[in-house]
């Protein structure tokens, strides 16, 4: 049982991209087999250098006596280990693009799958920010990790075995020398890149980056407000926090590794600084200089390139830490679990709707609770209106009857059967909901209202358009119904939208409709026809109207009241308002509210 539950732990780190480079595992092996070979070869124009710098100490200094087609065949060599090098790491990125381009394409779909199937609550609380985030940087850093890094990291870690080949293939001592230098470098560059604190920093970064992110979207979609205010961002608290907390976390940080990485840098820039005492030694002791001469030319030509590639082993190992990081985010995503799924796709033959003890938190704290042991029934062809202060659990009900949310007590039943015993596409078949917020993408007017039935002819999304007093206004715009919303020039007021929303739900022609705050933005005299065509065409359902406005469920079958999660009352506009009850006291409220005029004098005080 130990072993089974090593083995099911997730990878992390580089081991884990790996594994996603792996899911195109042809593409990748040949891409690496030909970063070894072009690593490989990149060192063929140092042998050519040795043989070259051997051939001229071999008769200093009488240069006649050189060899002039054997000097020639060197350069050659050196041309083909630099061709060799160039077409072979060129075929190696081939195949490592091909395979990215693959594996980031299958990264996203899963992406969007998954965070299509989880709950409402985790959208609201990421935010659009976020997910932006982790879709179009974090998974797009996978596709440079696999078409750029991968390569450049094989062949970094093939070019230091090559190296060390080199260093002592020719003369041990200096090949010792040089290797007591980089130990010392990477002795230095541990402090910075070791043990817990690094993995610590980069899970900071991506969170205070993820929060800025969030928080720059949303001051983006508000800056009409912030405009019309005179507001700045030091006054938009949520983002001034986001920034200042990303440059608490990482501007300290920073300059803590500044003097290490430099002295890093400065010792792998000096290595020869190493040779040279080694030289004088190994000089002062010789007879054979001319051996000498070669071999001490040819690592002090040599050994400063070591640094070109031992930064690239630097360069390539902290960004794929970085990238790490990146995939440790997705992968919290991908391991929120979506609403579950059941195999019995039980079909009711009915259409009422019943509430049964039903309790439900937005936290994991059971003492938040947003409802507390609430029970009601709608009937199928009746209108039940859920009315209340604001944070009674209006909305949490609308949004558990299309399962954004699943209840952690009782049960949700339409017509008997369990929400949780319902295949999603029946369920989403047989609710249809009408947002408080409105959102129409940046298509045709036509296609936004066809959202709600695909297959819909044009004549239905007609016929629902008219049916919610928007058909007037639509024809109207530039181009009708092919208007397309968003494009320049085009602006719809929010009760506009409302209407084109409502039009979308009508066309859906779902059993049990959901209302929240449908009438949100609409005036007096549009309030009055979309309630007129609701009338007609919610005959037969099963309908729940979310309301601020007490007027717009006057004619109710039933009249729920809602106060901080609990149902207090039950029953039609005339029954409650005889019980003089809550209702009672809200309806003359709200009279008292629409009466209410800006008297004379009323601005002495202002």
């Amino acid at each position: 049982m130990s072993k089974n539950k090593t083995e099911a732990q997730p990878k992390k780190g580089i081991a884990r991209l790996f594994e996603l480079a792996a899911t195109h595992k042809g593409l990748v092996i040949c891409s690496g087999v030909l970063a070894v070979l072009s690593s490989v070869a990149s060192f063929v124009p140092y042998l050519a250098v040795y043989f070259l710098i051997r051939e001229i100490i071999s008769v200093f200094p009488d240069f006649t006596r050189l060899d002039a087609p054997q000097v020639m065949n060197y350069g050659l060599l050196a041309l083909l280990g630099v061709s060799a090098h160039v077409l072979l790491y060129f075929a190696a990125l081939t195949f490592s693009h091909i395979a990215a381009y693959g594996t980031m394409y299958e990264l996203k779909m899963n992406f969007i799958a998954h965070i299509s199937r989880l709950p409402l609550g985790f959208h609201i609380g990421t935010g659009t920010g976020g997910l932006r985030k982790i879709m179009d940087e974090n998974i797009e850093s996978i596709e440079g990790f696999i078409a750029h890094h991968l390569p450049d990291l094989i062949a970094a870690f093939t070019a230091p075995v090559v190296m060390l080949v080199m260093l002592f293939a020719f003369d041990w001592r200096y090949g010792l020398a040089s290797l007591v230098g980089i130990i010392f470098a990477f002795m230095i560059q541990a402090v910075f890149i070791g043990g817990e604190k690094q993995k610590t920093w980069m899970k900071e970064y991506q969170t205070r980056l993820e929060d800025m992110s969030v928080a720059t979207v949303e001051y983006i979609r508000g800056i009409a407000v912030v405009k019309v205010f005179h507001q700045t961002v030091y006054s938009f608290k949520r983002l001034h926090d986001a920034i200042a907390n990303y440059t608490k976390a990482v501007v300290p940080y920073t300059l803590s590794s500044e003097n290490i990485m430099s002295g890093c840098i400065a010792v792998l820039n000096n290595i020869y600084l190493f040779l040279i005492p080694v030289g004088i030694l190994i000089g002062s002791s010789t007879d054979d200089y001319a051996a000498f001469a070669t071999d001490f030319l040819f690592y002090l030509v040599f050994v400063p390139a070591m640094a070109s590639i031992l930064m690239k082993v630097m360069y390539t190992s902290t960004m794929s830490l970085q990238i790490a990081g990146n995939v440790e985010r997705m992968d919290e995503v991908l391991q929120e679990k979506p609403i579950p799924l059941t195999n019995s796709h039980k079909a009711p033959k009915g259409y009422d709707l019943s509430f049964e003890n039903v309790s439900f938190s937005y936290s994991k704290n059971p003492e938040e609770s947003a409802l507390d042991d609430v029970s009601f029934s709608a009937k199928q062809g009746e209108t039940t209106a859920i009315v209340g202060p604001s944070g009674g659990g209006k909305s949490t009900i609308a949004h558990l009857i299309p399962r954004f949310y699943d209840v952690h007590k009782g049960a949700i039943k339409i017509s008997g059967i369990d929400l949780r015993d319902m295949k999603t596409t029946d369920l989403m078949n047989t609710v249809s909901f009408v947002f408080q917020d409105t959102w129409l993408f940046k298509q045709s007017i036509m296609e936004n209202i066809r959202m709600g039935k695909l297959q819909a002819k044009d004549d239905e999304i007609i016929a629902a358009a008219k049916a919610a007093r928007c058909h007037d206004f639509i024809e109207s715009l530039p181009e009708g119904y092919q208007t397309v919303f968003g494009r320049k020039g085009v602006h719809l007021s929010g009760g506009e939208m409302q209407r084109i929303a409502i039009a979308r739900a009508l066309v859906k022609n779902a059993p049990i409709l959901v209302l929240d705050e449908a009438t949100a933005f609409s005036d007096p005299e549009n309030e009055w026809l979309i309630r007129q065509a609701l009338g007609e065409l919610m005959k037969g359902r099963t309908v729940i109207i979310i309301a601020h406005r007490l007027s717009t469920v006057t004619d109710a079958n039933k009249i729920l009241v809602m106060e901080k999660g609990r149902l207090i009352e039950q029953g039609t506009h005339q029954e409650l308002m005889r019980q003089n009850s809550h209702y009672h006291l809200m309806w003359d409220t709200y009279s008292s509210v629409l009466n209410w005029s800006l008297k004379k004098g009323a601005t002495s005080h202002v």
